[in-house]
């Protein structure tokens, strides 16, 4: 079994539905390497058994233990909680080198290409080009580089309050020091990006390998008909309809087609919130999923750009 893995961060059962199709979209393109995913104790424990089934590790970080490290910082910082629980994927040592994907991400085509990187590689982001975009990394789990980012956190905090900016500061090199570590925009295509500079998305957008749904469009806050087997795509984000309507795809196809009955409360979240723009995927819309297809038409399904 590989040594390398692709980790992802789910905070509550929405999220862990988010999670899920990452991963399912990795299977599709056939990676040969493990999944794992981090989880807090907002993730029911139907929704963790469902995730023991698709995931080779599923690892929970429990930020209340009074004996966690990442406890005692907060102590101090109590605004950097998210932030300290994406760094726990430093200690998931059992591997020898991973990558980081924020579940609103979607795997296009097979990358497993990125475990040839090492640590900290990642692509620019679109706001501020000399910083990247800590929706995928490459890294080497290490307790030692936990320990350091700890420490760093609790002594320099974030300039943006959240991860993206604490990782910046601390691999403060990146965008200078050594070209071979900034990833290809290929490997983590904003959808920002995609609506700013529309020319570039249609030249260079089918060779998308990972979408990453930044800001408002997120999959899962999208109405799914179930009749027609199409997403709603919202004013302003046509330019994503197809990689808005794969995600689906999978969602119907590979997930919400295997939530057990004790997941129930998924699909009345978005009954209960949906003209308050709920984080919940809009499950009552599928309740009838397509059928799997075949092995062989999943290989190489991967949206093109609308003309």
């Amino acid at each position: 079994m590989s040594n390398f893995a692709w980790v992802t961060l789910a905070t509550n059962d929405s999220y862990s539905l988010g999670a899920l199709v990452v991963a399912h979209s990795l299977k599709r393109v056939h990676t040969a390497h493990q999944l794992a995913v981090l989880i807090t104790p907002g993730v029911s424990e139907a929704m963790k058994n469902k995730l023991r089934t698709i995931f080779n590790v599923v690892e929970e970080v429990n930020l209340l233990d009074s004996k966690d490290e990442a406890n005692l910082a907060l102590l101090k910082r109590p605004e950097l909680g998210i932030t300290f629980t994406k760094l726990h994927c430093w200690r998931l040592t059992q591997f020898e080198k991973c990558v980081f994907l924020d579940a609103d991400t979607l795997v296009l085509r097979n990358c497993d290409e990125l475990f040839e990187r090492e640590e900290l590689s990642a692509a620019p982001d679109v706001g501020w080009p000399d910083c990247f975009n800590s929706g995928v990394y490459v890294y080497r789990p290490s307790l030692d580089t936990f320990s350091s980012l700890m420490q760093y956190a609790v002594t320099h905090g974030s300039f943006d309050g959240g991860d993206q900016g604490l990782l910046n500061s601390y691999f403060s090199d990146w965008a200078h020091k050594d070209i071979s570590k900034h990833l290809p925009f290929i490997y983590n295509t904003s959808s920002v990006a995609s609506y700013s500079y529309l020319p570039a998305f249609k030249q260079f957008g089918q060779n998308t390998k990972i979408l990453h749904f930044i800001g408002t469009a997120k999959p899962w806050l999208q109405n799914f008909n179930s009749e027609s087997r199409k997403v709603y795509i919202p004013g302003g984000y046509q330019h994503l309809a197809n990689f808005l309507q794969y995600w689906w795809d999978i969602f119907c196809e590979d997930v919400h087609s295997r939530l057990s009955a004790d997941m129930s409360d998924l699909n009345n979240s978005r009954n209960n919130n949906e003209k308050r723009n709920s984080s919940a995927p809009s499950v009552r819309y599928c309740e009838i999923p397509p059928p799997p297809k075949p092995t062989s038409q999943l290989t190489n399904q991967v949206p093109s750009y609308p003309t």
